[in-house]
């Protein structure tokens, strides 16, 4: 799988940068925590942005995870991973796609499950979207993993819980996550009237 999301998102990258209109940098963080433990990360991105509803880009990851558990000792450790993420945008007010990633991590939350040094998640994505004169770009959303690995270092992080009735203990958490994500544009494409007036100057 790895290898073919590398396949896929060099080939969207390859065919399509001679259309690149802007190039932006991008950053994201978002922050979870309960009586059990908890994560918090950032994740910068560099998005070449086709048109004015369309970006796509590399994405990195860094993220850091802690547990206290009732039963046993606590542990906290740093993740690091990368990716790509496609985003679509429409007028100026919402946002919506996909960030698949690899995070290299030793979180175990299920003991059961077959332990993996990277674990694979794909994001899909919405929410409020907003351009500020032109060179800054807020997105707030929510991000649901369609993986939703058993040991995924996103799990403390989820926002909904379900808990046992009786005892009260977690059973279950939703794949659910918040980015807030601010986009600052590098580059910008001069548009066609600014070159025809730039060679009416000369």
């Amino acid at each position: 799988m790895k290898r073919w999301t590398l396949i896929l998102f060099g080939a969207l990258t390859f065919s399509s940068f001679s259309q690149v209109e802007a190039i932006e940098l991008g950053m994201d963080g978002y922050f979870g925590a309960s009586t059990l433990g908890g994560a918090f990360g950032f994740g910068p991105k560099v998005g070449f942005r086709m048109n004015e509803n369309f970006i796509l880009g590399p994405t990195f990851r860094y993220q850091r995870t802690w547990s206290k558990p009732v039963q046993g000792t606590d542990f906290s450790f740093n993740n690091f991973g990368g990716g790509f993420f496609l985003h679509g945008r429409y007028k100026n007010t919402i946002f919506g796609g996909l960030e698949a990633e690899m995070v290299k991590t030793n979180y175990v939350w299920d003991q059961t499950a077959m332990f993996k040094r990277f674990i694979p998640t794909i994001f899909l994505c919405a929410g409020f979207s907003r351009e500020f004169k032109s060179t800054i770009r807020l997105n707030v959303g929510l991000y649901y993993d369609v993986i939703n690995g058993k040991n995924s270092p996103y799990r403390d992080s989820y926002l909904i819980t379900i808990k046992d009735p009786t005892t009260g203990m977690v059973v279950n958490r939703l794949p659910l996550i918040y980015r807030l994500s601010f986009y600052f544009t590098l580059w910008d494409k001069p548009e066609r009237g600014q070159k025809e007036e730039v060679e009416e100057t000369w």
